[in-house]
C-alpha cells in the first residue's frame, strides 16, 4: 500500500496530485528548485526536498537527484507528473531499483513509445493508421512538419513550406530537441494545416483490462501546443469514433501498457485519422475527461500501481459537455511572447470542485502575489467548464474567464474568450490552424470599454487622495484634471475630469453619471445603462475590472521625462532569458524581419528580428549569456546613419 508520494514535478500537476493524494490520506512530498522554494506546491507538501540550481537540467531533470530525496523525506512512491522525467524509461527504471513504486506505465512500454519514429514503426505493424515519416521531403510532399523523434510540447517542430527553408528548420529544431530532450533526432512528415488534433485516453491494469475513457479535441493552438482542449471532440460520426476508440486500445495493448496514457491521432478533413504518438503519461488535459465521466484519474493511477484491477471492465459513458482553456502568462499580440513579473492577484469563481457534474474548476501551479520567473513554462492555470451542452460549456467558460481578476504580467486571457466566443469554433469549426487563421480577429487591441475603464480608473484615482489639493490644483473649478494611461497594445488616454462641489465629474463626457465611488471602485451611469468597475492600482499599474472583462492600464507622469530616450534602431530584450544563438555579426547588411539572435526563455524560443533594413552597428551579447528585461541587445541603423 502506497503511504507516501513524491512528485518528481511542479507547479499546477504536482498540485493536482496532491490534491487526490490528500482525499486518499496518503502523504506528499514535493521537490522544487531555488526559484520554487516559495512555490504553492512547495507550500502544500507534507515535506519538500530542494534541488539545488534554478535551470531544469540542474533539477528536475536529475533523476538521481529526485531519488534520493524520495528516499531521504520517506516516501514509498513517484508520481512523475507531465513534462520533465515523465516519459523517460530510464527515471522509471531508477525509481522501481531504488525499491519505490513507480505511478506509471512499465519502463518498456514508455521506451517502444519514446522515439515517435520507433512507435509509428510499432504501430503500423500493430495495424494502426500512421503518417509516415518522409526520409527525403519533395516538393510535393509540402508543407512538412519537422519533429523531434523524442520530444513533446511543441518544441523541436517546424513547419516547412520551401524547401529552401528545410536545412534551416532541421538545424533548428536539431538544436532545441537536443537541449530540450537530450536527443537531437528529428523526422519530417506532411502537414495537415487543417486537420484536426483529436485523442483518446487509456487506462489499463496489469490484469489485462484496458479502457478507451472517451476522447479530447485539442486542435486549437499555438505554436504547437495546445490553448483549448475539450471533451468529447465535438462532431465525430460514430463510425470514426469508434475506430479511434479502437485503435488507441490496439496501441495500448501492442506495448503491454499499464496505467494512464494518451493516444493521439490527426484525423483528416476526409476522415482519415493517423496516429501521431502515444503520450506515456497523464495529460495537461485530463481535467475534461474526469468532468465528463466522474473519475478521478490520479486515484486511478495510484490504485493502478498498487496493483489493484480496474472497477469494470468497460469505463462509463460520457455525460455533458467540458472545455478546458490555458491561461498563459504571454501577449498573443506580440508572437506569444511570455510574460514575467509579480502575479497581484488570481481570483475566479470556482463551482463544484468535485468530479464530473457541472461548474467551473481551476487547477493553477500560483497563487496570487506569487512570481513568474522565466525560467519555466508560461502556464498560469487551467480553467475547466462542465455543461450539459457544449455550447452552455463555451458560454459558461468565456463569461468564467471574463469576470476573472488576473492583475499582473500579460495574459492570453482576451484570446481565449474571444476564441470561446467565435461563430466558428461554436460551429465546431475546429483544425491546428484556427487561431492563425483568425488571428486577426482574436489579438486585435481592445477598443470597446477601454475609454471607460481608464475614466473610472482616474476617478478612483482621484477618490483615494480624497481632500487633498489635487496635483495641478488651481482655484477654478471649471479647469478639469488630467490623467494619462498606456494601454495595453501601446497607445495612450487621456482622461479628464474636474471636482465640483457635487463631486467628481467627467469633463469629457457630461452624459457620463457618477453614481457612486471609493478608491477601489466606480459606479457609472451612461443613459439608462448603470455599470461597476473595479480598480487595484499596484505602483504605476492599474487594473480595471467588470463583468464585461479586465483592462490593464499604466498609469503616466504628468510630465514625461525628457531625458528618456530610445534610440530608433535599438533592441531591447523584450523577456528576460539567455541567448541561444545569434544569426548576425556586427558590420553586416540586415533587412526588416531578419532574425538576429534567439532568446530562450519559459522553455521556448523566441527570435530577435530587424526593426527595418540597415547594418548590424552593435551587438552587445553572446550565446549562453543571461539578459534581463529591457536590456540592449543590438541596435540596426540605416545606410545613412552608420
Amino acid at each position: 500500500m502506497i503511504t507516501n508520494v513524491l512528485v518528481a514535478n511542479r507547479g499546477e500537476i504536482a498540485r493536482r496530485v496532491f490534491r487526490t493524494c490528500r482525499e486518499l490520506g496518503i502523504a506528499t512530498t514535493a521537490v522544487h528548485s531555488d526559484p520554487d522554494a516559495a512555490a504553492p506546491h512547495v507550500r502544500e507538501a507534507d515535506a519538500a526536498v530542494r534541488l539545488p540550481g534554478a535551470a531544469p537540467a540542474d533539477t528536475y531533470l536529475r533523476g538521481e537527484l529526485i531519488v534520493r530525496a524520495a528516499l531521504q523525506a520517506g516516501a514509498d512512491a513517484v508520481h512523475p507528473g507531465y513534462g520533465f522525467l515523465s516519459e523517460s524509461a530510464e527515471f522509471a527504471r531508477a525509481v522501481l531499483d531504488a525499491g519505490l513504486v513507480w505511478i506509471g506505465p512499465p519502463p518498456e512500454a514508455i521506451a517502444a513509445m519514446g522515439s515517435k519514429t520507433a512507435a509509428k514503426r510499432l504501430m503500423a505493424g500493430a495495424g494502426v493508421p500512421v503518417l509516415g515519416a518522409l526520409a527525403e521531403p519533395a516538393e510535393a510532399d509540402l508543407p512538412v512538419l519537422v519533429k523531434a523523434a523524442a520530444g513533446g510540447g511543441g518544441r523541436g517542430m517546424r513547419v516547412v513550406e520551401r524547401l529552401a527553408d528545410l536545412p534551416a528548420a532541421l538545424a533548428s529544431a536539431r538544436a532545441e530537441a537536443a537541449k530540450a530532450f537530450g536527443s537531437d533526432e528529428v523526422f519530417c512528415e506532411r502537414y495537415l494545416p487543417t486537420g484536426r488534433h483529436v485523442e483518446v485516453q487509456l487506462l489499463a491494469d496489469a490484469h489485462g483490462t484496458v479502457w478507451a475513457v472517451g476522447d479530447r479535441d485539442c486542435s486549437l493552438q499555438r505554436r504547437h501546443q495546445k490553448v483549448i482542449e475539450e471533451a468529447p471532440a465535438p462532431g465525430l460520426p460514430t463510425a470514426v469514433r469508434a475506430a479511434l476508440h479502437e485503435a488507441a486500445v490496439s496501441a495500448a495493448r501492442a506495448i503491454g501498457y499499464v496505467g494512464a496514457g494518451t493516444a493521439e491521432f490527426l484525423l483528416a478533413e476526409d476522415g482519415r485519422f493517423f496516429f501521431l504518438e502515444m503520450n506515456t503519461r497523464l495529460q495537461v488535459e485530463h481535467p475534461v475527461t474526469e468532468a465528463v465521466t466522474g473519475l478521478d484519474l490520479v486515484a486511478l493511477q495510484l490504485a493502478v500501481a498498487e496493483g489493484e484491477e480496474l472497477p469494470a471492465a468497460t469505463p462509463p459513458p460520457c455525460t455533458g459537455h467540458a472545455i478546458e482553456a490555458r491561461l498563459y502568462a504571454e501577449d498573443p499580440a506580440k508572437d506569444w511572447q511570455p510574460a514575467t513579473g509579480t502575479l497581484h492577484r488570481l481570483e475566479l469563481t470556482v463551482e463544484h470542485r468535485e468530479f464530473g457534474g457541472t461548474g467551473v474548476r481551476l487547477d493553477s501551479g500560483v497563487d496570487s502575489g506569487d512570481e513568474i520567473t522565466p525560467h519555466y513554462d508560461a502556464m498560469l492555470a487551467k480553467v475547466i467548464v462542465s455543461a450539459p451542452t457544449r455550447a452552455a460549456a463555451a458560454r459558461r467558460l468565456a463569461d468564467a474567464l471574463a469576470r476573472a481578476r488576473i492583475h499582473g504580467p500579460a495574459t492570453n486571457r482576451d484570446l481565449l474568450v474571444r476564441a470561446l466566443r467565435h461563430p466558428a469554433f461554436l460551429a465546431g469549426r475546429l483544425h491546428t490552424g484556427f487561431l492563425t487563421e483568425h488571428a486577426a480577429d482574436l489579438t486585435a487591441p481592445a477598443v470597446e470599454g477601454v475609454e471607460r475603464a481608464a475614466l473610472a480608473a482616474a476617478l478612483a484615482d482621484a477618490a483615494a487622495r480624497g481632500a487633498a489639493l489635487p496635483s495641478g490644483w488651481r482655484n477654478l473649478p471649471s479647469q478639469p484634471q488630467s490623467k494619462r494611461y498606456r494601454t495595453a497594445d501601446g497607445g495612450e488616454l487621456a482622461v479628464r475630469y474636474r471636482r465640483t462641489r457635487a463631486g467628481l465629474e467627467s469633463a469629457d463626457h457630461p452624459d457620463v453619471e457618477l453614481l457612486d465611488i471609493a478608491p477601489d471602485f466606480v459606479v457609472l451611469r451612461e443613459g439608462e445603462v448603470r455599470r461597476r468597475y473595479d480598480v487595484a492600482r499596484y505602483g504605476d499599474r492599474v487594473y480595471v475590472d467588470s463583468p464585461a472583462g479586465g483592462t490593464a492600464l499604466i498609469a503616466l507622469p504628468r510630465f514625461p521625462d525628457p531625458t528618456v530616450r530610445t534610440d530608433p534602431g535599438a533592441l531591447l530584450a523584450p523577456m528576460p532569458g539567455t541567448v541561444l544563438r545569434t544569426g548576425a555579426a556586427v558590420g553586416d547588411t540586415v533587412t526588416a524581419g531578419q532574425p538576429l539572435l534567439v532568446l530562450e526563455a519559459m522553455k521556448m524560443e523566441h527570435r530577435v528580428t530587424a526593426p527595418a533594413d540597415g547594418v548590424l552597428v552593435e551587438l552587445r551579447v553572446a550565446p549562453g549569456e543571461q539578459v534581463r528585461l529591457g536590456a540592449l541587445l543590438a541596435v540596426v541603423k540605416s545606410p545613412e546613419e552608420s
